[in-house]
């Protein structure tokens, strides 16, 4: 059974990757952009000034918090836009449902091209963190949270992509809920910063627990269990919403 899930998930998958490795310099272009930006500013900019952070340097701080954005921007955004397009003006999306291929294998392979591009994006990423701020870590701890990650924000994609009746609404979406796990997750300063009452909010967001277990193992620190389970957790409520959505629109 779960063979078949995973070639099913591969067929669903198989022309948007194939669209993936056609453009793929395009692609990491468009991903990267934003990341590098984040990443050089903060890191020689803001880092000059801020110095330690958290017993290590801004830069090591700062890198894990671009690589864990990243993981949003390339997975959540592209998967939401491109099921958009599929469902309002291609009508592509629909033809899916005369094949005989099961609803999780539709989520899993509608959210594999944003999941690859998220661990590409990471990967150089990192590679470039590394040259920049040498104590960073790879580990395989460090790999498992980014795939986490990955998974979560392309499964949140999906369900984006089904929820949307239009391109306005997906910039709602990233207004009301992208933009400010942008900011406010941990991702560039610590979360300890904020008032106790933010904290509370923000230790509700998806992004937040990922950017610490992404940082922990990045750097060596104590792996928080507690995040990894949560934002597992995350993963799967987004799989269940996207899995319910693709079965009402089709009802």
């Amino acid at each position: 059974m779960t063979v078949n899930i995973i070639g099913d998930a591969l067929r669903v998958a198989w022309a948007d990757l194939r669209h993936l490795r056609r453009n793929i310099l395009t692609v990491m272009l468009s991903l990267l952009v934003m990341p590098l930006l984040y990443l050089f500013t903060f890191t020689f900019g803001i880092g000059s000034v801020v110095g330690k952070i958290e017993g290590v340097t801004y830069a090591a701080f700062v890198i894990p918090g671009v690589v864990a954005l990243s993981t949003v921007t390339s997975c959540f955004s592209n998967t939401a836009s491109k099921i958009l397009g599929q469902r309002l003006f291609h009508t592509s999306f629909d033809m899916i449902s005369l094949c005989p291929i099961s609803t999780p294998a539709i989520v899993l392979g509608k959210s594999t091209a944003g999941f690859v591009r998220g661990m590409l994006g990471a990967a150089v990423l990192l590679t470039l963190g590394w040259a920049i701020a040498p104590e960073l870590r790879i580990t395989p701890m460090l790999i498992a949270s980014v795939a986490v990650s990955c998974l979560a924000f392309a499964f949140l994609g999906v369900t984006a992509g089904m929820l949307a009746r239009a391109i306005t609404d997906l910039s709602v979406f990233n207004s009301l809920v992208i933009m400010p796990m942008t900011f406010l997750c941990g991702t560039m300063f610590s979360v300890s910063a904020y008032p106790a009452v933010a904290q509370a909010a923000i230790q509700a967001l998806p992004l937040t627990h990922s950017t610490a277990c992404i940082r922990a193992a990045a750097l060596g620190w104590a792996f928080p269990w507690a995040s990894f389970l949560v934002t597992v957790v995350y993963a799967l409520v987004f799989f269940a919403v996207a899995y319910y959505m693709i079965v009402r629109s089709w009802d």
